[in-house]
């Protein structure tokens, strides 16, 4: 009887003990709170916008130096790579028989002076006696055949001295511009000018400096538009300024304005070639450099976000926006241009969406988030 009741005691206690923990296991699932992100209102603001383009730089002027008289060269009058100004010697080529030639011509226009001096005399004379009776009309034509033969000859001497003088001048091979002036191709004691001219060198100017570049026909049309709505004339253009950027640059620090417009398209490329001048007196910008261009052609009030809240995927360009529920939803987006860390967005939002600036990665189309409203930063 005690065995029995000693058992019976200790499967109930076994049995409430069991019913106990059991109520313990029994836990609710509570879902884990929303992910916290970050959002912003896009802000709105005034941007210029840019035709983005590339181009090369070109000289504003460059000229060949060349031998145009023969002769043999004399002298090198400049250090190779040296910046000349307008009108220095650069080469000299055996100027004495040219020297020479010139003077033989002018004692011949000098001669032919005193001829005709004398022939004009002679025919005054002739004249006057033609008229008293007292020599024949012939006499007369006589002279004044040998009065124009002589005038001829004068005029003749004196463009035969002018051509000398040409000439002489030629041994003197001058800067035509302020340029810097290349390497020489010839060595003194060469004959050059037989036959053909002889390049002896190149000179270039830098500064000013050209930037070519091209506009394709998309652009083109929008610029005209943009000229329309604000009453712009052909003119206006040359005002338009011209920023350029060298590989090695950040942004674009170099200014220039736009100083050519070709008045019609390439076919063959459907570009329309532009042109701008800059001011170069360092001499930071050279002749064949590959740069970055952009014009400014126009002011737009337009929505901003920060550039790295966008997103790309096979349709195109979207951002994460939370709506009234907190719940993330995918909005595709037309993104323009970019303003320092922000990127213009053309169509997609409103300034009263909420846009998601930071914890993309938490952010998941469709779910439920904490978002925390930050302001944009718009210093820049």
């Amino acid at each position: 009887m005690k065995n029995s009741m000693g058992f019976s005691r200790r499967n109930l206690l076994a049995l409430t003990a069991g019913v106990l923990l059991t109520g313990c296991e029994q836990n609710t699932f509570v879902p884990p709170p929303p992910r916290v992100v970050e959002v912003a209102h896009p802000v709105q603001k005034t941007f210029t916008r840019y035709l983005e383009t590339t181009g090369n730089l070109a000289p504003i002027n460059t000229v060949d130096l060349v031998a145009r008289v023969q002769g043999f060269l004399q002298s090198i009058n400049y250090k190779d790579g040296a910046f000349v100004k307008q009108g220095a010697s650069l080469f000299t080529i055996e100027p004495q028989t040219y020297k020479l030639q010139l003077e033989q011509a002018r004692a011949a226009e000098a001669g032919g002076q005193a001829t005709l001096k004398q022939a004009q005399l002679d025919f005054q004379r002739q004249a006057i006696l033609v008229q008293k009776d007292d020599v024949a009309q012939s006499t007369l034509d006589v002279s004044t055949a040998t009065r124009d033969n002589a005038q001829a000859s004068r005029r003749q001497a004196e463009l035969n001295a002018k051509i000398a003088e040409i000439n002489y001048g030629y041994t003197n091979v001058a800067a035509p511009f302020d340029g810097i002036v290349t390497n020489h191709l010839v060595s003194v004691g060469e004959l050059v000018g037989v036959g053909s001219p002889t390049q002896l060198a190149t000179i270039v100017a830098l500064d000013p400096i050209y930037v070519n570049f091209n506009v394709n026909e998309q652009d083109v049309l929008r610029i005209r538009d943009v000229m329309r709505r604000r009453g712009m004339t052909a003119d206006d253009l040359k005002q338009v300024p011209v920023e350029v950027g060298l590989q090695t640059d950040i942004g674009y620090p170099h200014k220039g304005k736009l100083d050519y417009v070709s008045p019609s398209l390439n076919q063959s490329t459907g570009t329309l070639a532009a042109r701008g001048v800059f001011s170069n007196p360092d001499r930071a910008l050279l002749p064949g450099f590959y740069v970055r261009v952009r014009v400014p052609f126009d002011k737009q009030d337009a929505l901003l976000v920060p550039d790295v809240a966008l997103g790309s995927d096979q349709a195109g360009r979207y951002v994460l926006v939370v709506n009234n529920d907190n719940l993330v939803e995918q909005r595709k987006v037309t993104a323009g241009p970019r303003e320092g860390d922000l990127r213009v967005i053309e169509r997609g939002l409103s300034g009263d969406d909420r846009v998601i600036t930071a914890g993309l990665l938490r952010a998941i189309p469709g779910q439920k988030v904490d978002p925390q409203l930050r302001k944009i930063d718009v210093s820049e």
